[in-house]
């Protein structure tokens, strides 16, 4: 079924030739063999090219010159035995013997010379001279250019030529007419052509060409066959390596290269086999030591519970009765109870991130509201905001439908974030968002205090990070609330961001997905704050549902 799938994908690729493009720039992207085969075969074709080119020009002008030769030659010959003979006869006065001899010249002329045509005709140089007349045969003086025909009567002892397609048996074959001057005594110079067919040197002019380009098509083919074969050979271990290498990185750590043979690829393999059993041998202790540290974090943190459980009581028992010591013992009893309190909020975040490390942590889902559990954030933390002289908004357009969610986890992604935001918020507005679309809810804490670099950023998840080492807690944090947030938004498919700016202040956004799974839309809150503080004014007020018009719940949704 995979096949067929793939060569019916194939078939519609060549059949849309407006997609080739896309698919040769992504293959010259991916494909070293692709891109070296291509750049080969252009290189190669170029050079055979060029090479035929000139070997096919060459070989025609030595055809043509080599039969203009001849053809020179031929028609000299011809023409100085027709003079010989003119020269060495004796007529005396008689015009009839004239017009004999001449007769005759013109037959020796053509059985002389091996040209297809001849043409002869007077030079008028005066009315005193015998009249003779001129000839034809195979050749007409229509082929004859007036160029040609001007050197000729000009150069009276200079051989002219020309090249011209001739008619010969119905058909235009190309040629060469020669003329020359030949001085007949009594009767003065006349003009004489030749006309000579080099249809045989094109028919081989063309056969040799064809011939050139057959080869260098042979050549190219020749070579593409050989580069393919070389570049398989050179690349497959290439490919099979970086195949590997994924398969390794994907965390296939039994996997390996096959090594055949002693040569440089064999050594790449061999070396490459070597790390792989390094790094598999690494990640195996750090795995085991890994293991055995949430072990050893899980147990201390069990077995402090019950010591922990009485000092708590005992704590407690000693801070309820403070106002009947004195006031150093007092404040060293509140100051017990403050830090036990802060220890075992301790050992619930270090449980939690072991469950979390160990995968054995479920959900607990029902639908719930997120613009309802914001509000009950907002109400229990309002005390600690009210002390730090902070004043809690809330803007919440949207988030007011159901969602299955762990409401116990979520309230505590939110209470993390806004005691963060109070306690870096320099007393300054915190503005909590809640918002949603088709896709997901989300929730954003927004406050105006002093910000993170984007380096800072980056680490806030960290566990035991914080931006400025210096900087004591005055709330009781562990170190590990946002890296427990990170866990339980990523546990419900959704994700936790964060944008912060020097000077400016930070905004957390918690997204959730509607329906289980991972998110496959955008935010409905932008990371990055899209309004100042100062144009929030009233509308950040708490939006109680009962203040919403009735007609929206007919609907089933408010988003």
């Amino acid at each position: 079924m995979a096949a067929t799938t793939a060569t019916t994908t194939a078939v519609a690729v060549l059949r849309d030739w407006r997609g080739w493009p896309t698919v040769l720039g992504a293959l010259w992207r991916r494909s070293l063999r692709f891109r070296t085969l291509t750049i080969t075969l252009l290189l190669t074709s170029t050079a055979i090219l060029i090479t035929c080119v000139t070997m096919a020009l060459v070989i025609q002008t030595d055809l043509f010159e080599s039969r203009k030769k001849d053809a020179l030659e031929d028609a000299a010959r011809a023409v100085n035995q027709a003079q010989t003979t003119l020269d060495s006869a004796a007529l005396g006065d008689d015009a009839g013997a004239l017009v004999e001899l001449w007769d005759s010249v013109q037959e020796d002329l053509g059985r002389n010379s091996t040209a297809e045509g001849l043409a002869g005709r007077r030079i008028n140089v005066g009315l005193d001279a015998v009249s003779l007349n001129g000839f034809t045969a195979g050749l007409s003086f229509n082929s004859v250019s007036p160029n040609l025909s001007n050197r000729v009567v000009q150069f009276d002892d200079w051989q002219s030529w020309q090249s011209v397609s001739l008619e010969i048996g119905g058909r235009s074959v190309p040629g060469i007419i020669v003329g020359q001057q030949l001085q007949v005594p009594e009767a003065g110079p006349f003009e004489v052509y030749f006309a000579y067919d080099l249809a045989d040197a094109d028919n081989t002019l063309t056969f040799v060409q064809r011939t050139l380009w057959i080869a260098g098509i042979g050549l190219v083919a020749i070579v593409a066959a050989i580069s393919f074969i070389v570049l398989r050979t050179v690349s497959t271990p290439i490919v099979e390596a970086a195949e590997t290498s994924a398969r390794l990185a994907a965390g296939d750590l039994a996997v390996r290269i096959d090594v055949h043979g002693e040569d440089e690829i064999a050594t790449l393999g061999r070396s490459f086999n070597a790390m792989a059993d390094s790094i598999e041998s690494q990640i195996k202790e750090l795995g085991e030591l890994s293991l055995v540290q949430q072990r050893f974090v899980s147990d201390v943190s069990h077995e402090l519970r019950t010591p922990l459980t009485t000092i708590r009581l005992a704590a407690d028992m000693l801070n309820d009765q403070r106002a009947e010591f004195d006031p150093t013992t007092a404040r060293t009893t509140e100051l017990l109870h403050t830090q036990v309190q802060r220890f075992e909020t301790l050992l619930s975040d270090l449980l939690e991130i072991s469950r979390y490390d160990a995968g054995s942590v479920q959900l607990e889902l029902e639908a719930t509201s997120l613009a309802h559990l914001a509000e009950d954030i907002i109400e229990q933390m309002k005390p600690l905001a009210d002390g730090r002289g902070t004043e809690l908004r809330l803007v919440a357009p949207g988030g007011y439908s159901p969602v299955d969610m762990d409401p116990r986890r979520v309230r505590r992604v939110l209470r993390n974030l806004i005691g963060n935001a109070i306690e870096h918020g320099e007393g300054r507005p915190v503005v909590v968002t809640v918002d949603s679309n088709q896709h997901a809810v989300a929730a954003g804490v927004r406050d105006f205090g002093l910000g993170m670099d984007p380096v800072d950023a980056e680490r806030v998840f960290d566990r035991f990070w914080r931006a400025d080492p210096s900087r004591q807690r005055t709330i009781g944090g562990t170190g590990l609330g946002l890296s427990i947030a990170l866990g339980d938004a990523t546990l419900h498919g959704g994700v936790l961001a964060v944008w912060s700016e020097l000077g400016v202040g930070s905004n957390f956004v918690l997204t959730l997905p509607r329906r289980g799974g991972l998110l496959d839309g955008p935010s409905p809150i932008p990371i990055e704050p899209q309004e100042p503080l100062a144009g929030i004014g009233d509308a950040t007020q708490p939006i109680q549902l009962a203040d919403l018009p009735a007609e929206l719940f007919d609907r089933g949704s408010l988003e």
